[in-house]
Parts: C-alpha cells; sequence; structure tokens
C-alpha cells in the first residue's frame, strides 16, 4: 500500500472548542414539521416547533430575527429545505446547507428536537461546511434547464411507447428509414392514426430525400391492424406532442433568463442580441432554434463550447449548474473535487487505505463526463488524451481523467476570462510523444543487447 508523507515535528493546536457563531441557529427540517434551537442565554437551548405550511415559515423568520439570529443552519432534507432557505437568504439571515452525513452522529436518542440542537451546537464552533448554491438568477436558469431535461425524457419514453405499438402491429417503417420522428416518419404515423391502411397510398409519404426502395417501404408498412394497437399509438403520438409544446415553452423561458442575466451585465443594453436571436437556426434534435452561444458568452466572459466536446447544451446546463464566479472554490483542485471527478482518498498511519470515488451524483460532473465521452474520434489533443486513458483505464476511467481535466481548463477560463488555449495541450502532447520515443529507443537497446 502506497505511504503518504508525513510532515514529523510539534505542532501547535488550540485546547477546546471555539464559538465562531454566537448567534446560530440549528434547523431540523421534515415534511410536516421543523424544529428551530437557539442558545437560551443561561447555557442551554431553546427549541420551537412549527408546521410546514407558509405562514409557519414566515413566523420561524420572525421567530430567529427577534433573537438577534444571524446565521441557521439546516440539512438538505429533499426539496423541503427550499422554502425556508429562500426566506431566510431575503431575511438577511445567512442560511446554511449542510450535507447530512456530516451532522448524523447525534448523541443521545433520535428525535427532532436534539436533531436541531446538535446542528446547533456544530454551527456554533464552526464545524459546518456551507454547501455550494448559486445566486438567485443563475437557480432560476437551473430550475428551467433540469425541467427541460426532464421533459426531453419524457418524451424520448413516449416514442419508445410509440415504435412499441408499431411493433405490436408488425410495422417496420422504424427499420427503413433513419428516423421516424422526421418528416416522413411523422406523416406516416399520422395517417395510420387518421385509418389510412393501404400501403401503397402511405408510402406516397415518402420523402424524396429517404433511400430506401419504394418495395422495401411498402412492405415494411404492412401491418396486423388492431384497435387496441391503434389507440396506444395515438396516445402515444399525443404524448409526444404534448412534450415538445412543453420543451419549447421552457426554451423560450430559458431564453427570457438569460436576456435577463445579460442585461444586468451589461447595465440593459441587449439590442444586438436581441437582433441576432430573432435568425432562426436549424437545430438538430434536442438542441435549441436559437443561438444560445452568444448569450452565454455575454455572461461568462468567455466561449465555453470552444473546448472540444463542449457543445451549447452541456455549456448552458454546466453554466446552470455552477454560474461563473470560480472563487467560491480555492483551486481548480477543490472544483474538481467538487464535481465528483477526483478519488475520496482516506488517509491513517500515513498509508492510503482507500481511494475509491464517492457514489454521490453531481449534475455539473456528469455534464463533463457526457462531453468527454464524446471525444472517441475527436482529432484535437484533448481527445488523443481521451484515446490514450482509454487504452489504460477504459472507457469509464477515461471519461473520469478526461472530465477532471475538462473541469480545470474551465476554471481556468472563467477564473482568469482567458480564452481557451490549445496550445498548452498541444506542448503536452509533443511532451508525451518524446518521452515515448525515449522509452522505446530504450526498450529497443536492450533488445539489440539481449539479441
Amino acid at each position: 500500500m502506497k505511504k503518504e508523507k508525513v510532515n514529523k515535528g510539534v505542532i501547535k493546536m488550540g485546547s477546546g472548542l471555539p464559538v465562531f457563531n454566537h448567534f446560530a441557529a440549528g434547523i431540523d427540517i421534515g415534511d410536516t414539521l421543523h424544529c428551530i434551537a437557539i442558545n437560551d442565554g443561561n447555557g442551554g437551548h431553546e427549541v420551537k416547533t412549527t408546521s410546514a405550511f407558509t405562514c409557519d415559515l414566515n413566523e420561524i423568520v420572525d421567530y430567529l430575527k427577534s433573537n438577534g439570529i444571524t446565521t441557521a443552519a439546516m440539512e438538505s432534507t429533499g426539496v423541503y429545505w427550499l422554502p425556508l432557505y429562500i426566506m431566510l437568504e431575503e431575511a438577511g439571515i445567512e442560511p446554511y446547507l449542510v450535507n447530512a452525513k456530516h451532522v448524523k452522529n447525534v448523541t443521545g436518542r433520535k428525535k427532532d428536537d436534539t436533531d436541531s440542537i446538535w446542528i446547533q451546537k456544530l454551527h456554533t464552533c464552526g464545524l459546518l461546511q456551507k454547501s455550494f448554491q448559486p445566486d438567485n438568477e443563475i437557480r432560476l436558469l437551473r430550475s428551467y434547464t433540469r425541467q427541460r431535461k426532464n421533459l426531453i425524457l419524457l418524451g424520448t419514453d413516449a416514442v419508445r411507447r410509440m415504435q412499441k405499438a408499431l411493433e405490436l402491429m408488425n410495422i417496420k417503417i422504424q427499420t427503413v428509414i433513419s428516423d421516424i420522428l422526421g418528416k416522413t416518419g411523422m406523416d406516416m404515423v399520422k395517417a395510420i392514426i387518421a385509418g389510412e391502411k393501404d400501403p401503397q397510398i402511405l408510402a406516397t409519404l415518402c420523402d424524396s430525400r429517404i433511400k430506401a426502395s419504394q418495395e422495401e417501404i411498402i412492405k415494411s408498412l404492412q401491418g396486423i391492424w388492431k384497435e387496441e394497437y391503434l389507440f396506444m399509438l395515438e396516445q402515444a403520438v399525443e404524448n409526444y406532442e404534448f412534450h415538445q409544446k412543453q420543451i419549447k415553452n421552457c426554451e423560450e423561458k430559458i431564453k427570457q433568463q438569460l436576456l435577463k442575466q445579460v442585461a444586468i451585465i451589461q447595465e440593459g443594453d441587449i439590442t444586438s442580441l436581441e437582433e441576432m436571436l430573432k435568425k432562426k437556426v436549424k437545430s438538430k434534435k434536442n438542441q435549441f432554434d436559437f443561438a444560445i452561444s452568444p448569450l452565454l458568452i455575454a455572461i461568462a466572459g468567455v466561449d465555453l463550447c470552444m473546448i472540444p466536446g463542449i457543445s451549447e447544451v452541456t455549456a448552458l446546463g454546466f453554466i446552470s449548474e455552477v454560474g461563473v464566479d470560480m472563487s467560491k472554490w480555492n483551486s481548480a483542485k477543490h472544483f474538481a473535487a467538487w464535481l465528483n471527478l477526483t478519488p475520496n482518498t482516506k488517509i491513517t498511519g500515513g498509508k492510503i487505505i482507500s481511494s475509491k470515488m464517492m457514489k454521490k451524483s453531481n449534475k455539473a460532473g456528469q455534464y463533463l463526463r457526457q462531453a468527454a465521452s464524446s471525444l472517441s474520434i475527436n482529432k484535437t489533443p484533448i481527445g488523443d488524451y481521451y484515446r490514450r486513458m482509454r487504452a489504460r483505464l477504459g472507457g469509464r476511467g477515461a471519461a473520469l481523467t478526461t472530465a477532471h481535466k475538462l473541469s480545470r481548463i474551465i476554471y481556468t477560463m472563467l477564473l482568469k476570462k482567458t480564452s481557451y488555449n490549445p496550445g498548452m495541450m498541444i506542448d503536452n502532447q509533443e511532451r508525451f510523444k518524446e518521452e515515448k520515443i525515449k522509452k522505446l529507443e530504450k526498450q529497443l537497446a536492450r533488445l539489440r543487447q539481449a539479441a
């Protein structure tokens, strides 16, 4: 087992637990009840238990303000914490959202009031770390972006049910044309729903760009017509079109939110961007029908889409999760660790006893992993790096290490407001080639000596 270097010598440490937050509260969040613990001024605690209705949340805020509380810590329990978190933020009380794992070792019996007291004790001594939360504008953008992603997944499920209904009727048109959701596919499906069953007539709806022969298309449209399967197909198509309409509405909200953030940055001058957004863009599947890249550049100050593997949708999703303020992380190393792109190394006795990835989902880190996985045929130095790592670590390990490299590049770009510099990656690639040549030359020399 690899040993960690230990710094020997004398280290001075303070005794006892100092008090950092004199006016701190601990809140145990629940679906129906909230417990709030504060100091009673006599070395004890005062616990207030309320319901979770909106009027009760207002009462909690007033109660904390009347007692001079300046900061309150709460566990990240489901989504129950969010309304109170926002209300505390608006009231000027600094909310601390903490990982439930950091406060789970409560002493004594497990009850809501003792939980809140334990959280208050830890928070008073400064033993709790605040979880990252973006500012309000980024939070709004994140909500819309996540909603759009969920709608795309629901639409995909409707497409699967559409294909299943066609298979049950033994209609094989989806195996003949490349995309059942294209103009030809949807025209044929809607004609079938309308009652048309003649393959000859259905084949006339075929677009001239379809490469399959007329005979093959007619064969694929000969089905076993059953009323229940036609009903399933009709509902699946209606469901798909409904979700597509919702996605368009969600994209309009995203556009308005992006324009709002740009207006804040540019002090209201967004005339040039509005004219640019009026131009329609020929979008691919699940892509925006307007150019979001200029808006993202105006918000971030740099063009993240210049990085290989980072598309407009990936850049939007990443910015909506982390924002553009990199000063909230101490370094690129801390940023990569927060994205869950580094192993959770545990050291005891100077030895590394464990070095595994933490089992947690970070949506921003997942965006980078997906971007890294798309680099398998990329001809840039980052694509070469991904392929080298895949040869050594396999696909999953290569996606992780490449995503880690992408996170460091993005951190530097957003922190220093510098454009993507492929020259650095080219230098690293040339250095790797030189080292590989030297290694092969040494191996050749050993073989010649052995011969």
